[in-house]
């Protein structure tokens, strides 16, 4: 079994469909939306529409298109109720927190330096009160 054939055959075919999609969002005063953007080029899935940006010749056309998407979601931050966007966004790669990562060891039975001083002075201190009493 050979497979569907493809909806576009080149890059060109495909930009056409997507510059409609975003002039009609842009008309219709819509936020852009992969799902809707997929539905408009053909596809019957997102995953379709992501597959199409796996053919080296398409992924420029895809990534840029997706990033106007994620765009709209980015402005939609600016709103009152931006909840929408955030989880959209999330699912887009943004993160809402700080990662650190830390390379070395940690080596759990040595004190730190700071403590042999504490010892230190607590050993002196007490040396002190001793000879006092």
């Amino acid at each position: 079994m050979a497979g569907r054939p493809p909806l576009y055959e080149t890059p060109e075919e495909m930009q056409k469909v997507i510059d409609l999609y975003f002039k009609k969002c842009d008309e219709e005063n819509k936020k852009p939306a992969i799902t809707r953007l997929a539905y408009t080029l053909g596809f019957e899935s997102r995953q379709s529409f992501y597959d199409y940006e796996e053919k080296p010749e398409f992924t420029y056309i895809i990534k840029r298109a997706r990033l106007l998407v994620e765009a709209g979601y980015e402005d939609g931050l600016r709103e009152n109720n931006s909840t929408g966007s955030i989880f959209a966004l999330k699912n887009m790669g943004w993160k809402d927190k700080v990662e650190n990562e830390f390379s070395g060891g940690v080596d759990i039975g040595k004190k730190p330096s700071w403590f042999d001083t504490t010892d230190q002075l607590l050993s002196q201190q007490g040396k002190q009160e001793a000879n006092n009493d």
